[in-house]
């Protein structure tokens, strides 16, 4: 006789029962687990933004203050400070982060300054004692134990966790010595102005020697009477030692029209100016640049003078000038960010003038210089490098 053994109901309740439970610590742990990390992931942007945006805002307030005539030591110790700022109001998981400024400049610090040769080859080493002075940030923010407290878990506690460390990095990058010039990739213009200021006039208006009659408001965006501790000098009518010639250059053409030049004040140098110099502008082995001269700044331009008043310009400065009017080479050798803060080009020649004073120029198409010197307050675009 065959014998049928048959499960108790209850012996089959149990086992289900027990299977639904298993079943469960199994969905709430893959809930704990989807939860939590798409948290984390959101961390992870969000430090990664606020790594971005204070490496960017570090990188320029540094090339400002250097722009300002401030010394690389406090141009470092203000770009440090903004770092920390922008990382606070950055916030990352609802807080806001803090960053250790890292004053000696340790190579594993949070704000790390140094210099990358070229900003397009991502295996430029990032240099902290390089010879030829910064031109990066680097900006690292981090949530752990030791600082801003780890990312926290939610479900995930259940099982012991109670959260995750997390570590953003950000370089941004900026060309603080300036070669010349080509087209921008983009074949946007640059604002370079077709006039020459001389090496001696130059100096004086570094040393900041020279009258300050005029100010920049940053917040009307508008020049003003008064003093500004920016001193001025006089672009024109500077003796240039040519005869005839009082320190226009031609950027294209060497017969550049009134009109030309006109064209050049309000727009910049365009690529086809450019091509006239084989598609850029920029010093050779020895640190020199040859341009034509003009006949000068003519009153009929005054207007297009008038109207970039305050605006950020960049100019060539020269050491020596031969030949006369139309025939005068200019030999330049530094380019300068100036801003124009009054035009007069009426009345009598000891009355006439184009007042300037230095100001910070971001221009497009910058080719790097590899010694120093070549340029004062002009940068390229602050850009992310990594």
């Amino acid at each position: 006789m065959k014998r049928y053994f048959c499960q108790r109901p209850e012996l089959r309740r149990g086992t289900i029962s027990v299977l639904a439970a298993i079943m469960s610590i199994v969905l709430v742990g893959m809930v704990a687990f989807s939860v939590d990390l798409g948290y984390v992931l959101s961390a992870k942007e969000e430090m990664q933004r606020s790594a971005d945006s204070s490496a960017l805002a570090a990188c320029w307030e540094y090339g400002r203050q250097l722009g300002n005539g401030a010394s690389a030591s406090t141009a470092a110790q203000q770009a440090r400070s903004t770092a920390a700022q922008y990382a606070t109001l950055n916030r990352v998981t609802g807080s806001a982060m803090s960053l250790d400024s890292n004053s000696s400049n340790s190579a594993t610090g949070d704000v790390v300054l140094g210099y990358i040769s070229d900003f397009t080859n991502s295996q430029s080493a990032f240099e902290t004692n390089s010879p030829n002075g910064y031109n990066a940030i680097k900006v690292r923010l981090r949530k752990n134990a030791e600082i801003n407290g780890k990312v926290p878990y939610f479900f995930a506690r259940i099982f012991g966790q109670t959260g995750q460390d997390l570590e953003s990095e950000a370089i941004a990058g900026l060309v603080v010595g300036v070669n010349g010039f080509q087209t921008p990739s983009d074949g946007s213009n640059i604002d370079i102005l077709p006039y020459a200021l001389d090496l001696q006039t130059w100096n004086s208006l570094i040393a900041n020697s020279g009258s300050d009659s005029y100010s920049w408001n940053a917040t009307t965006k508008q020049v003003q009477s008064g003093s500004d501790g920016l001193v001025e000098v006089n672009l024109y009518p500077q003796g240039t030692g040519s005869p005839g010639n009082r320190g226009t250059v031609d950027i294209g053409s060497c017969n550049n029209s009134t009109a030309d030049i006109a064209r050049q004040i309000l727009y910049g140098i365009s690529s086809a100016d450019l091509a006239y110099h084989g598609g850029s502008l920029k010093f050779n082995s020895c640190g020199k640049l040859y341009l034509n001269g003009d006949t000068g700044i003519s009153a009929g331009v005054k207007d297009e003078l008038e109207s970039i008043k305050g605006q950020p310009r960049i100019i060539p400065i020269f050491s020596a000038v031969s030949g006369n009017g139309n025939n005068a080479t200019y030999t330049i050798v530094k380019w300068q960010g100036i801003r124009i803060v009054n035009v007069k080009l009426t009345g009598s020649m000891s009355q006439k003038n184009v007042m300037i004073q230095v100001a910070p120029a971001i221009a497009r198409g910058v080719i790097p210089a590899t010694v120093t010197g070549t340029s004062s307050q002009v940068y390229s675009p602050v850009v992310l490098v990594r």
